[in-house]
């Protein structure tokens, strides 16, 4: 709601209207979003300049921790969730502490620590490629209201496995490791990313096979997935949402 609140303080004669390009679950970050928004202004007053549009909703929303980076006037068909031409998710690890509670608190809540666990990143990268291309993801998802009525099958862009880096990996005197599993599609089913990461985790420890990945795979069942295997929230994070350029512009 922090979003609205803000345009809402703006006082267009239409109401605060703000559609969210991405839903992100409970714990879950965002360093980049979108949302489109219709604004109609008193009579006598010009329409918002791009600028001026940024500065006054980051006024608004100065106690809260979101902000507004950039902003463009588009036609009035556009639609942030469904003009989206890809997403992308960075999931971030830690291994070599032995309970969260030894991350440095820069990290808190800002990564998935995997206590002292040596991960096959070779084995995960493999398995990375098993889920890349097209393909019917009904095991990868969680269930919910809108679940029957949503296509599962989905084109993953990119499925890539890496070392990742932390400020705090620098001055902390600990052998921290730092791992990045990056997600890029036009879109995913319900909690997907946080499913594929946990089973690539999973291949990682020597706790899921590649063959039993597959498996999981070709069975198209979300029942079939491994209790107590997918990633948590606090790990994840969306990192772009893409348009084409001619979508941006008025």
């Amino acid at each position: 709601m922090f979003l609205p609140n803000a345009v809402g303080k703006l006082k267009p004669l239409n109401g605060p209207s703000v559609s969210i390009s991405s839903r992100t679950d409970t714990g879950v970050h965002a360093l980049s979003n979108s949302a489109h928004l219709d604004i109609v202004r008193k009579e006598g007053k010009p329409p918002f300049t791009e600028q001026l549009l940024i500065d006054a909703l980051n006024f608004h929303l100065q106690p809260e921790p979101i902000r507004i980076t950039r902003a463009y006037r588009v036609r009035g068909d556009f639609h942030a969730r469904y003009r989206a031409v890809s997403r992308t998710y960075i999931y971030r690890l830690a291994t070599g502490v032995q309970h969260h509670t030894e991350l440095p608190v820069t990290e808190k809540d800002l990564c998935w620590a995997l206590g002292n666990t040596e991960l096959n990143a070779d084995a995960m990268r493999e398995a990375g490629a098993m889920l890349s291309g097209t393909h019917d993801f009904s095991t990868f998802r969680a269930m919910s209201t809108d679940a029957p009525y949503r296509n599962p099958v989905k084109t993953l862009e990119l499925v890539q496995v890496q070392p990742g880096l932390s400020f705090s990996q620098r001055h902390f005197h600990r052998d921290l490791q730092f791992w990045e599993l990056t997600f890029k599609s036009r879109s995913f089913l319900y909690k997907q990313v946080r499913r594929m990461t946990g089973a690539l985790v999973a291949v990682g420890r020597g706790k899921l096979s590649i063959s039993q990945l597959q498996e999981l795979l070709d069975i198209r069942d979300s029942k079939a997935y491994p209790q107590n295997t997918a990633a948590p929230p606090c790990g994840l994070f969306l990192t772009d949402v893409e348009y084409d350029d001619a979508d941006l512009m008025s």
